[in-house]
């Protein structure tokens, strides 16, 4: 079979699908350069009544260029895989990302698993070449910084 009745054929089979960025007018946002900065994009999550895991994508000069819900999750956990995470990030061409998430009961320490999604998502966005920035943590109390928190996380990921 020639590749052009292969691939007639397989067209027939396989749904094609196609990929077309459409860039929406949008509020020009400010740089992010402090956890300060990012306040007022993760306000939404502050009273969420479970965890929600969202990654915002960044520009070369930090500005927000897009975001995603990347998990809803239960009371106490979401599930995050850094597949999930970079999707996006790569359909946006972010050349950076802040990742944030809710804890419902109102705690702004990071539990080890929260640590440990830091890490893997580091170290994933090191060897992607799309550097995770920060990771916040929100609850109504207010925001954390992961990365002003525990800076050793940074430090290893080089």
């Amino acid at each position: 079979m020639n590749k052009a009745k292969l691939k007639k054929q397989l067209s027939y089979m396989v749904p094609q699908l196609k990929l077309v960025l459409i860039r929406e007018e949008f509020e020009e946002t400010q740089a992010i350069r402090t956890p300060s900065d990012i306040a007022r994009y993760v306000e939404p999550l502050r009273h969420l009544p479970e965890e929600n895991f969202v990654s915002f994508h960044l520009d070369a000069k930090n500005n927000i260029i897009g975001y995603q819900v990347v998990s809803q999750g239960t009371l106490t956990a979401s599930l995050v895989h850094p597949r999930e995470v970079f999707k996006s990030a790569f359909l946006s061409n972010a050349n950076s990302i802040i990742v944030a998430h809710n804890h419902p009961a109102g705690s702004l320490t990071a539990s080890a698993e929260d640590l440990e999604t830091t890490r893997q998502l580091l170290k994933a966005g090191k060897l992607l070449g799309v550097p995770v920035v920060d990771h916040i943590i929100v609850s109504f109390k207010g925001e954390c910084s992961i990365r002003e928190t525990y800076p050793h996380l940074w430090l290893e990921s080089d």
